[in-house]
């Protein structure tokens, strides 16, 4: 193919390929077989594309073009080739053979493909699962996945993509429309990329910044928050609870081509596996949209915490979000920045939550509160905020805002359209950079606190405290409205005696 195959291209042949399963399978489950088959068509692609190249430049000879590849990024066996199995599509065990792929290829790839516990990406998926129905039908679906696959557009390697992002961003796209497909199961597993980039670029990471998400979901916040940086020098950390989800965030750095981002199998706030030596690591930026008000985190373990995370206090048992800022908090560096989802409940709620919130602020390491749009998340109406904590804070002030009325209304979600993302961020930068005196920055919207109006207020942080929204009702006037009635009155009894002409005429 002459031509660069562009992303809207690659988009609409993965998304058809989706519809194999509709109807069949639920989408929180099916995106795994779909996902997993775009990552093994990818590196079957660039290692193939890879071999041809060797053979060319070594005239042929297969040996020395066979010990090259050994220094590829991938190794991949010859009966895990998406095209072994492509060749082989119409066998009656084709499940089988996709299982035994996968498995193999893992071991091929241990470093990049297994956890530090050894266990694959690909251990929660089977392709011979009687989840995609009996033997018969599971057989049709597979080879019609296979040949989807095969379309002459889904060629991966380098010469044929319009751009190198392009197979990580298909595979952010196909996530984002599970999470929309799957509605309430979704939460857990992805971040709208319109609250992704906002958050990313309220926390924006200098180079050489250490980046981490706690509860990392797919990756996508992640990688935004990544590519925020402007250049390729920064690192990525991340931890996911979900084994199913840890495996989808696996692909997504991979794809996305982050193959030395860390990311840990495993519950952060029990058992927190991003460490140095016996020390949690540290990092210079920490994202995440943790789950919202999470019951039995660990609340009983806490006061016992090997790394004094909740040296603040303790949170409910019931509410785990102050559990995951306390972590976070401590897992940020010295100069660290924190931004973090949370449902408004964090910021009024009382008891061990509200001492916890008032040690923060004592601290001075609360920066800004930010409200935001109902309905931007998938699964839930409610409407959330992000805050930020900075450890290198400049001043004693904190900025809040109230950006819930300026978004996009959607059928099934709202979003925020780029100017809202670029109003809060500008609104943001310019309070950290110091140009924003106390009391009313813009009228409500956006507004800037002194410690002592906290303290005055309990540390109470509700957003409408300190942004005043009141819209005063229009006044009415009586004179104009019993005019408009008088005139409605008159034109009803000249309707009424219209109708009455014609039934007449109409004999009724």
């Amino acid at each position: 193919m002459s031509t660069k195959i562009t992303q809207d291209e690659i988009n609409k042949v993965v998304w058809k390929a989706c519809d194999t399963f509709r109807g069949v399978v639920d989408p929180s489950q099916y995106k795994d077989y779909i996902l997993t088959m775009l990552f093994l068509k990818y590196v079957s692609d660039v290692n193939r594309s890879k071999y041809t190249e060797y053979l060319e430049r070594y005239e042929g000879d297969e040996e020395r073009a066979m010990r090259a590849m050994r220094r590829e990024r991938f190794q991949v066996p010859e009966t895990s080739s998406f095209y072994y199995l492509y060749d082989n599509r119409n066998a009656v065990n084709i499940g089988e053979l996709i299982d035994i792929a996968l498995v193999d290829l893992e071991n091929a790839n241990r470093e990049k493909l297994n956890s530090e516990d050894g266990s694959g990406i690909f251990r929660n998926i089977s392709f011979n699962s009687s989840n995609l129905g009996e033997v018969k039908d599971r057989n049709v679906r597979l080879k019609t996945l296979l040949e989807d696959f095969a379309d002459e557009k889904l060629q991966f390697d380098e010469s044929h993509l319009d751009n190198n992002d392009v197979i990580g961003d298909a595979y952010m796209f196909l996530i984002e429309h599970f999470a929309s497909d799957a509605g309430k199961k979704a939460g857990e597993f992805f971040t709208p990329k319109e609250v992704s980039t906002l958050l990313a670029k309220l926390t924006k990471s200098k180079p050489g910044s250490r980046i981490c998400d706690p509860t990392c979901g797919s990756g996508s916040l992640l990688i935004k928050a990544g590519r925020e940086v402007g250049s390729d020098n920064f690192s990525l950390y991340g931890q996911e609870l979900n084994g199913s989800t840890w495996a989808l965030a696996m692909m997504n750095m991979l794809l996305h081509g982050f193959d030395s981002a860390v990311i840990r199998w495993g519950d952060t706030l029990r058992n927190p596996k991003l460490k140095d030596g016996d020390a949690l690591m540290k990092f210079d930026t920490v994202v995440a949209n943790p789950p919202f008000s999470l019951e039995k985190w660990g609340a009983d373990e806490a006061p016992n915490d090997q790394y004094n995370r909740f040296w603040r206090g303790v949170p409910p048992k019931s509410k785990g979000d102050w559990a995951f800022i306390s972590h976070m908090l401590e897992v940020a560096n010295e100069h660290g920045k924190v931004g973090v989802v949370i449902p408004h409940g964090v910021l009024f709620r009382g008891a061990s939550e509200g001492k916890i919130r008032q040690q923060t602020v004592e601290e001075n390491l609360l920066e800004a509160v930010i409200g935001l749009p109902a309905n931007l998340f998938y699964g839930t109406g409610i409407p959330a905020a992000i805050a930020i904590f900075n450890k290198a804070k400049k001043g004693d002030d904190v900025l809040f805002i109230d950006a819930s009325r300026e978004f996009e209304n959607g059928k099934n979600q709202n979003r925020l359209r780029d100017a809202d993302i670029e109003h809060i961020v500008s609104t943001y930068r310019a309070f950290a950079e110091g140009k924003l005196s106390q009391g009313v920055v813009e009228e409500k919207y956006a507004y800037v606190a002194t410690r002592k109006e906290i303290e005055e207020n309990d540390y109470n942080l509700n957003i409408p405290r300190y942004v005043d929204t009141y819209e005063e009702e229009a006044e009415i006037n009586i004179v104009a409205v019993q005019q408009e009635i008088d005139t409605l009155e008159t034109e009803l009894v000249e309707v009424q005696a219209k109708m009455k002409k014609y039934l007449k005429e109409l004999g009724m």
